[in-house]
């Protein structure tokens, strides 16, 4: 038997980063698809940016939907299916939100009613425009919207209640595509966060996760060290086990080589054997990198990690953490992925679904995770919830 995931990257333009959407250029736009289909990837993961489409809550500019329409026909001419993201939100450290509910008009994007109206009319037109492209396969919410609190203030409930009203939206208005919601992984580790890790696992067609080594596990045993390396099955470990649902499948929706934490020589043993640790994993539905391009040191003030995560350089260069992955995904279209057995199933100290003041627990460097890094040494390891 043998696992069939998707492989795919996060588009970060080469030329602009994301401010090129206002200035678009579909010729560079092909020229970076074919770098990424040149490595066998199957689809591509793109961000609209909020505030440029919707600038005015009674303005949705068509010049710019128009734009994202070229995008995706583009993604076909190289064979790429597309998953948009609708709310940026949040890119490479930067916020980008609409003037509309800022500075006088100051608004929690998660609790205000007037932004709520707003932002359904964006989800809802966005969506309707995009939905008979034969390549969309996913809308997701946005990029990593809790990271939007806590300037936008939010609670449990009322962060569930948002992205369910707003997947509802999603599903009427193209409902022959995945709807999904992508949160980064406090939502998981951190006590008092305000977005329940059940949001994962409840919300949306399919789970999502985002292993960034940055967030404790490198310090655990170094840039390739076991806990490091197994991350990425970690994270996809306990959504399948948070799940009620025992079919559902994770998406692997970012994984990087960020620096200083993989150093640049070690970036492509890293890709390899982070992805194919995570590949055995039966609940895992597809890989998708980021990103797809670096970012051009041109630009200022991103934080130094941020500038070199592309598979490619600014000067569509493939480097070696491309290489590693498109060796990889050329071995799984050849050979397909074994199931591996899990060697044992480890039960977690928390009921996340239940307890989420005590997801501490099962943070890296947590006792839990320990142990269950060092049986996975021996093989793949479930996890089940008391």
């Amino acid at each position: 038997m043998a696992l069939d995931p998707r492989f795919g990257a996060n588009y970060v333009p080469s030329s602009g980063w994301f401010y090129s959407w206002l200035d678009y250029d579909g010729d560079a736009v092909r020229r970076d698809f074919a770098d990424l289909a040149g490595l066998g990837l199957d689809h591509v993961r793109v961000f609209p940016v909020w505030p440029w489409i919707q600038p005015n809550r009674a303005i949705i500019r068509e010049r710019a939907i128009d734009d994202l329409r070229d995008t995706i026909d583009a993604a076909a001419e190289h064979g790429l299916s597309v998953a948009v993201d609708l709310i940026q939100g949040h890119l490479s450290s930067f916020d980008f939100l609409p003037s509309w509910m800022l500075t006088w008009h100051k608004s929690s994007l998660f609790e205000d009613s007037t932004v709520r109206d707003g932002l359904t009319a964006y989800v809802d037109t966005v969506s309707r425009a995009i939905a008979e492209k034969p390549n969309l396969f996913a809308i997701t919410l946005g990029n990593e919207v809790n990271n939007l609190w806590p300037d936008s203030p939010t609670t449990l409930g009322s962060s569930t209640a948002w992205a369910g009203e707003l997947l509802d939206t999603v599903r009427k208005a193209a409902p022959d595509i995945l709807a999904l919601h992508s949160l980064f992984d406090d939502a998981w580790y951190k006590a008092d966060h305000p977005f329940h890790p059940t949001d994962v696992v409840d919300l949306g067609d399919l789970s999502t996760v985002h292993s960034w080594v940055f967030n404790g596990v490198s310090r655990v045993d170094g840039p390739m060290g076991p806990a490091t390396l197994s991350h990425a099955d970690y994270l996809v470990e306990l959504a399948a086990a948070t799940s009620l649902d025992p079919a559902r499948p994770v998406w692997l929706q970012e994984v990087g080589v960020p620096g200083p934490d993989i150093p640049v020589a070690l970036q492509a043993e890293f890709t390899r054997r982070t992805v194919e640790h995570v590949l055995p994993n039966p609940a895992l539905y597809g890989v998708t990198w980021w990103s797809s391009h670096d970012i051009d040191r041109r630009l200022l003030d991103f934080p130094d990690r941020e500038y070199d995560l592309g598979l490619f350089t600014v000067d569509h260069e493939r480097k070696p953490a491309a290489q590693a992955l498109a060796d990889v995904i050329a071995s799984v279209r050849s050979n397909g992925v074994p199931v591996e057995p899990a060697v044992t199933t480890l039960t977690a100290p928390v009921n996340l679904r239940a307890e989420p003041e005590r997801r501490a627990e099962v943070a890296p460097g947590s006792e839990f995770h320990l142990q269950w890094v060092a049986a996975r040494t021996e093989g793949p390891v479930r996890i089940t919830l008391p």
